[in-house]
């Protein structure tokens, strides 16, 4: 498993870019040569990850951030934006 980092507590203007920036520090070992990861990166298909690492970023996410994101909702992510946009999603409705 990834190293886990303190959890985020609270939501504020710049949540966002944390969320997107601890999204790019899991899956940077994972970007296809030097082609850059952007929020528009197919997770499947832009980067050379497995099923099991893709669960173990999302375990890190939900950790680091307090939240669960269900596995339902996690076969409809594609992109890192969308990701991102899930995590802030299920912080707000805290």
């Amino acid at each position: 498993m990834l190293a886990t980092q303190e959890r985020v507590a609270d939501v504020g203007p710049d949540s966002g870019h944390i969320v997107m920036q601890e999204i790019f520090r899991l899956l940077s070992p994972y970007q296809v040569g030097s082609k850059g990861i952007t929020p528009q990166t197919v997770i499947s298909t832009g980067l050379t990850v497995d099923s099991l690492t893709i669960m173990d970023v999302i375990m890190e996410l939900e950790d680091r951030f307090d939240v669960t994101i269900p596995l339902n909702t996690v076969a409809e992510i594609d992109t890192i934006d969308q990701l991102a946009e899930t995590v802030m999603r299920l912080r707000a409705g805290r």
